[in-house]
């Protein structure tokens, strides 16, 4: 999921383009996109699309942020987008285990009622300064949790803490990584605001990948391409990892070396890792 595309729910006219777009995921918005009078309408339009035959012939991953579990939304969004089309439930402002056990339960009950075999994931979204200070409780509270991803405006903006700070913006995303490290599962990167700004966009999203996020938001299809570039494996990266499962495969010792580097059993992981990711994804665009 290298790319997270946002798609406002209140704006049908941009599904078909979010469905044609090479964003590896759609994320349908019925939270901050919406205005509070148009919320029912969006839920009603996000529920039909993900009915229809275009959204059941699209291979990407689907997820619907709804409306935090506090609001007067949250459950009849839920009990709109519940359906075999949805993969991923994006829950935003998690600040508790107990907020994870309680969506959890309801998409049990509705996937029970519906009949569907296949779970609902949750990504988690850590959006405050007590959902970062739980948030590897959170990413473990459940195994429904897939992913944890950050939301730095909810996070940032009422503390006044300076959006284009680089070094506040790394002690987070290193934080969020750990947490969701300690789980197993995968963080997500934020989104960008400025989208005039594509070589801040690359910096952020370069800093993402080295700390082991597998992708980044997009509030726009202008960020695409990037996102989708920075966060697949390099040619090298690939060949450097083959050779690290080859080796392994060849060896019986614990550590070996190759090109003056030490690998063991945690470098190998992360070689296999490296290329489970580049046998999903599409073959690089000439």
């Amino acid at each position: 999921m290298r790319s997270k595309l946002f798609v406002p729910g209140s704006r049908p006219e941009f599904f078909p383009k979010a469905l044609a777009s090479q964003a590896d995921s759609l994320s349908f918005d019925l939270e901050d996109a919406v205005p509070e009078a148009g919320k029912a309408e969006a839920r009603r339009l996000i529920g039909q699309a993900l009915q229809s035959p275009d959204f059941a012939a699209s291979k990407k991953t689907i997820i619907v942020r709804v409306n935090g579990l506090a609001t007067p939304h949250f459950t009849a969004d839920l009990a709109a987008v519940v359906g075999p089309r949805l993969d991923l439930l994006n829950l935003p402002k998690v600040e508790s285990a107990e907020d994870i056990r309680t969506v959890a339960k309801a998409l049990t009950h509705l996937e029970a009622e519906r009949g569907l075999i296949r779970p609902i994931g949750i990504l988690a979204n850590i959006e405050s300064p007590r959902g970062l200070r739980f948030a590897a409780e959170i990413a473990c509270a459940d195994p429904r949790v897939a992913g944890l991803q950050i939301g730095f405006a909810d996070l940032l903006e009422p503390l006044g803490i300076d959006r284009t700070d680089a070094a506040a913006i790394h002690q987070l995303q290193l934080a969020v990584r750990l947490a969701a490290g300690e789980a197993g599962i995968w963080a997500c990167d934020a989104a960008y605001g400025n989208l005039k700004d594509l070589d801040g966009y690359r910096t952020e999203a370069v800093a993402a990948k080295r700390l082991g996020y597998i992708g980044k938001s997009c509030i726009h299809p202008s960020q695409i391409a990037l996102a989708n570039e920075i966060f697949r494996p390099t040619a090298e990266e690939i060949a450097f990892a083959a050779r690290v499962v080859e080796a392994a495969g060849r060896t019986s010792v614990g550590a070996f070396t190759i090109d003056g580097r030490m690998i063991d059993a945690p470098f190998i992981k992360r070689a296999h890792a490296v290329l489970a990711i580049a046998r999903q994804l599409p073959p690089p665009a000439p």
